[in-house]
């Protein structure tokens, strides 16, 4: 079968994007902490998605494939760094109650603390919908910004807290940096420039 091209991510492409990523990041650690309650996840999921997609579609560094089947969101040296997460770069915070609102900032202030101080592009977000999984999906749209961070001659640095997502990233010749305890164990990865 031959791989759909990827493609730089538009406003148009918004509605399927958020919906990749909530489906994508039902079962995921962080997101699950961040918005445990099954009921209110698929809306506070999708505020976040959307937040992160709106603050990243102006970079032309958010990459998709299959219709936004498979999307990752990239941050390029030169930007905030927040976790991948609603970061301060001059847009208001998303409407969310107060509780979730604090795991939200706890986690982005935890992982942007530990996030080296040299340029580097960010992994943001990185998600397949479920019923594209196992395609490959994933790891081209990954390589599209790895390939702009070995341009630039910095590295690429993500962060996950899904354990079984580390062994694939070390696979894919990411290292772990530094890992986290709290709120969530998390792993700081890296990939040096190639």
């Amino acid at each position: 079968m031959t791989m759909p091209d990827i493609t730089v991510a538009t406003a148009a492409d918004r509605d399927a994007v958020v919906g990749t990523l909530v489906a994508a990041f039902v079962t995921d650690p962080i997101l699950r902490h961040l918005f445990p309650d099954d009921e209110t996840y698929p809306r506070h999921a999708a505020t976040f998605f959307g937040d992160l997609f709106d603050k990243r579609v102006h970079r032309s560094s958010i990459y998709a494939i299959g219709g936004g089947a498979s999307v990752a969101l990239w941050d390029p040296p030169a930007e905030p760094h927040a976790a991948g997460h609603p970061s301060p770069d001059g847009g208001a915070a998303p409407a969310y109650p107060a509780d979730v609102l604090a795991r939200v900032q706890g986690y982005d202030d935890a992982v942007h603390a530990a996030l080296p101080t040299y340029p580097f592009w960010y992994l943001g977000v990185l998600g397949t919908h479920p019923d594209s999984a196992g395609r490959g999906w994933g790891r081209a749209v990954m390589r599209a910004g790895l390939a702009r961070a070995a341009a630039d001659g910095v590295p690429a640095i993500l962060e996950t807290s899904n354990p079984a997502n580390v062994e694939l990233y070390l696979r894919a010749g990411w290292e772990v940096l530094r890992t986290l305890p709290e709120p969530v164990p998390t792993w700081i990865m890296q990939q040096p420039p190639r």
